[in-house]
C-alpha cells in the first residue's frame, strides 16, 4: 500500500471521529503539504528509519512558503507527530509489519525571544485606537488589558461579556482554514480545559468597551463593516497601526505577552495570571516570563538589602 494511501484511510477513520474538526483540517493540511509530496507515492515498507529521518532533516532545512524563511521547529516537530501516529497505528492493525517513526531525532526547539511592547509604545496605541473612530480596533486594547489570543478575541460576542459582574467568559476560538479552495473562518471550542475561562475585566475599561457596545450592529465584540472578521485580515491591521505609527514591527501575539509582563510589573501573581491566560500550569507563565519580573526580583533585592 502507498503511504498516500493509508493517510487518506487514517485520516478519515482513525483521526476525524475523535478530534475537532480545527485539528483535523490541520492534520489534512500538514499531510497535503508536507508528507504527500516527498513520502505518499513510497510503499509503507520502503519508510526505513534512514529514509524518515533524511526527510526531517530535509525539512527542516527546506524554506517556508516562497521565503528563504526556514521551518520552525514547531512545524517540523507537527509533521513528524502526523507521521509517528500514522505509522503506529498501521503497525497496530497490520498495514505494515513494522515501523520505524519512533526512530526519528526530532530538531532542537530554540526557545522564541518573547516580544512586548513598551509602556510607551503601548500608550501611543491606546491613544491611537481610543481618540479615533474605528471600533474594530478597539480588540487590540481589549487584548491588552485581558491577555486573550486572537484567536479568542475574534470568536468573542456580546454574551460572553456580563457588565453587570463586570466579566469576560472565553469558551470557544476561532482559527482561518481552507475548504474546497476557498478561506473561510472556524470556530471551535478552546484547545485545552484551562482555555475555557472567566477574566474579571478592570473597571476603567468598561466604559469603553459599553460605547462600542453601544454602537455595535454584530453579535461580535470585533466586527468590521463586513459582518466578521478573519483571523489574518485582523493580524495585518495591526501592523498597519504599529506603520501608521511608526513602531518597530511585533507579531500580534505580543500584545498577550505585553499584557502578562504589565501584570507581574503591577504585582500580579503567577499563579493569578496563569489563571487569566489560561495556562495549564503556573510553572509555564513562570518559566515564559520570568524576563519581566526581573525589575521586581531588583525591587525585592534591595528591600533584602537595606539590612546590611
Amino acid at each position: 500500500m502507498l503511504y498516500k494511501e493509508w493517510l487518506a484511510i487514517w485520516l478519515r477513520l482513525y483521526i476525524k471521529p475523535k478530534v475537532k474538526l480545527g485539528t483535523y483540517e490541520r492534520y489534512g493540511d500538514i499531510i497535503r503539504r508536507r508528507i504527500e509530496p516527498e513520502l505518499g507515492d513510497c510503499d509503507m515498507e520502503e519508510l526505513t528509519a534512514i529514509k524518515l529521518q533524511r526527510f526531517v532533516v530535509g525539512l527542516t532545512n527546506c524554506g517556508k512558503y516562497d521565503t528563504q524563511e526556514l521551518l520552525s521547529a514547531n512545524t517540523v516537530n507537527a509533521v513528524i507527530s502526523v507521521i509517528k501516529s500514522s505509522l503506529k497505528t498501521a503497525e497496530s492493525i497490520g498495514a505494515v509489519d513494522r515501523q520505524y517513526a519512533d526512530k526519528i531525532q526530532r530538531p532542537r526547539s530554540a526557545e522564541k525571544a518573547i516580544e512586548c511592547l513598551t509602556v510607551k509604545e503601548q500608550k501611543q496605541i491606546e491613544h491611537y485606537i481610543l481618540s479615533g473612530r474605528q471600533d474594530k480596533l478597539f480588540g487590540v486594547v481589549l487584548c491588552l488589558y485581558t491577555g486573550l489570543r486572537i484567536g479568542e478575541l475574534l470568536a468573542l460576542t456580546w454574551d460572553d461579556v456580563d457588565f453587570s459582574t463586570a466579566v469576560l467568559l472565553v469558551d470557544k476560538t476561532c482559527r482561518d482554514a481552507s475548504i474546497d479552495g476557498r478561506y473561510v473562518r472556524l470556530t471551535d471550542a478552546p484547545k485545552t480545559l484551562s482555555s475555557r475561562r472567566v477574566i474579571p475585566l478592570p473597571k476603567q475599561l468598561l466604559p469603553y468597551l459599553k460605547d462600542v457596545k453601544r454602537r455595535s450592529h454584530s453579535q461580535y465584540v470585533v466586527a468590521g463593516s463586513r459582518g466578521v472578521v478573519s483571523v489574518r485580515s485582523y493580524q495585518r491591521t495591526f501592523t498597519i497601526i504599529l506603520r501608521k505609527l511608526n513602531l518597530p514591527h511585533k507579531g500580534f501575539h505580543a500584545l498577550r505577552h505585553t499584557f502578562a509582563t504589565r501584570a507581574l510589573e503591577c504585582g500580579m501573581d503567577v499563579r493569578t495570571l496563569a489563571e487569566v491566560l489560561g495556562h495549564k500550569n503556573p510553572s509555564v507563565t513562570l518559566s515564559r516570563y520570568a524576563h519581566s519580573m526581573f525589575s521586581h526580583k531588583a525591587v525585592m533585592m534591595n528591600k533584602v538589602g537595606k539590612l546590611l
